[in-house]
């Protein structure tokens, strides 16, 4: 009796477990398909960048600093970053300490260029008075060489003579002494002039120095938004921080209104990257909001990649709409149009395999292997040129059943494939036209490919 009751429960289980599996074979049969679409594909470059206001306005310290040997500009005071000032707030101070040395050092030159503009006025004025009183001396010298000669007119020749030469000396040596004493009066100018001139250097000098402290202390030049600047070295410029008299810039105002994202893109994708192309962007801070951009600048020269090996190109992006809420360093997500096909046909790469390093080819509902030509290709999907149409259904992933079955090649393939499975296919054995029956060379290396990829994945996906 018992026995009689247990047969009919296991056929019963059986039953409903055929039943369960069959529709659950079913089922994943359906889901594992798709359809060729049809419609615009496009290229998409994806990039993560940082915002940038378009244009800017730099707070700049005291640009003369260099021309007083101040290369090192410590910041003692900086407002915090994005204080939002008007026009002639106070923005940052600078340490004043090594130019009050200077301003000290310059009093004591005005002090010592004083000292000997008067030392040297008294040495000129005592020199010329000299010489003047020599002059006056020679000249009653002439007079009374003259009353000499007047008085021997009486006396013989060679007396009259003597007299006479004495004479033209005294007369020779006033003429002399007036040149000499014009020619001192020169040299004495010129003596003169080059201590005023030091005299002033110095004073205007110390004037300057005076004027500069002035400037270390940094007010607004217009309304807005302090952004901290970055250094040579790429680390922010704030409070403690060292600026050089070469480029004082303290901090910047960025204007807010026309804002860029700067992004870098790999050496593989920049050839696809041009001027103009539509960008579409997003805001890691507001995930809701979207913007649109378009490409105003691809550099020319690569750079390292700090994060890997990889080359990178700098792309700037200009962002079409004006948003409150941006702010500089905000980080974007960008997706660069890079190319668009219209009415393409286009599967996913999860319907794509590769065998022999040259065949791509997909599995169609039916399970036969077709080979494909490709075209463009994105992230997720790529064109088919040849093989499909619009709507034919293909496998998304390999069907175990269908994996040996022949591959139906496209004649208009022949020769762009590589030689050596050329070779291969020609010693196979035709057996329909547009087909080819698989060696065991060629099913090892799919598996090998399969394996390598991590199972259905085509090969260099």
């Amino acid at each position: 009796m018992k026995k009689r009751i247990v047969l009919p429960i296991a056929l019963i289980v059986i039953l409903i477990v055929a039943i369960v599996w069959s529709r659950s074979g079913g089922s994943d049969e359906r889901e594992i398909f798709t359809a060729v679409q049809q419609g615009k594909f496009t290229v998409e470059i994806s990039t993560t960048g940082e915002l940038k206001a378009a244009r800017s306005t730099q707070i700049r310290g005291p640009e003369r600093a260099r021309n007083f040997r101040l290369n090192n500009l410590k910041i003692e005071r900086l407002v915090e970053e994005g204080t939002v000032v008007k026009q002639g707030d106070f923005v940052a101070m600078l340490d004043r300490s090594e130019l009050f040395g200077r301003i000290a050092d310059a009093e004591n030159d005005v002090e010592t260029e004083k000292a000997q503009f008067e030392q040297t006025q008294l040495d000129t004025a005592l020199t010329l008075r000299t010489e003047r009183d020599q002059i006056i001396n020679l000249e009653y010298n002439v007079e009374e060489r003259k009353l000499v000669l007047e008085q021997s007119q009486f006396e013989p020749p060679a007396t009259i003579r003597q007299n006479e030469i004495s004479l033209d000396k005294a007369i020779r040596d006033l003429e002399q002494a007036r040149e000499s004493y014009q020619i001192k009066v020169q040299q004495s100018q010129a003596r003169m002039r080059e201590r005023a001139s030091r005299l002033r250097e110095k004073n205007r000098e110390l004037s300057e120095l005076n004027s500069l402290m002035a400037e270390f202390t940094i007010y607004a030049p217009q309304d807005g938004m302090v952004i901290y600047e970055k250094g040579f070295d790429g680390s922010r410029v704030m409070e403690g921080s060292t600026i050089t008299a070469w480029n004082p810039v303290v901090a910047t105002l960025p204007d807010l209104s026309t804002m860029n994202s700067i992004t870098f893109v790999n050496e593989v994708d920049i050839r696809r990257v041009s001027n103009g192309q539509q960008v579409k962007l997003g805001l890691d801070a507001f995930p809701d909001k979207r913007l649109t951009g378009r490409v105003v600048r691809v550099s020319n020269v690569g750079q390292q990649n700090p994060n890997s090996d990889a080359k990178v190109f700098e792309v700037t992006i200009l962002i079409n709409e004006s948003d409150p809420s941006l702010r500089p360093a905000m980080t974007t997500s960008n997706t660069i149009i890079a190319e668009e096909v219209e009415n393409a046909l286009f599967i996913p790469l999860e319907a794509l395999f590769v065998q022999s390093d040259s065949i791509n080819y997909v599995y169609r509902s039916n399970g036969q292997k077709q080979e494909i030509e490709l075209g463009l290709s994105n992230n997720n999907e790529t064109i088919v040129l040849q093989g499909l149409a619009a709507g034919d259904r293909v496998y998304l992933s390999e069907p175990a059943s269908h994996r040996d079955n022949q591959i139906n090649l496209l004649p208009s393939m022949n020769g762009k494939r590589q030689r050596q499975f050329e070779q291969q296919e020609q010693k196979s054995e035709v057996k329909e036209a547009g087909t080819v029956e698989m060696t065991p060379e060629m099913r090892k290396r799919m598996e090998e490919m399969r394996n390598s990829a991590g199972g259905t994945a085509p090969a260099g996906r």
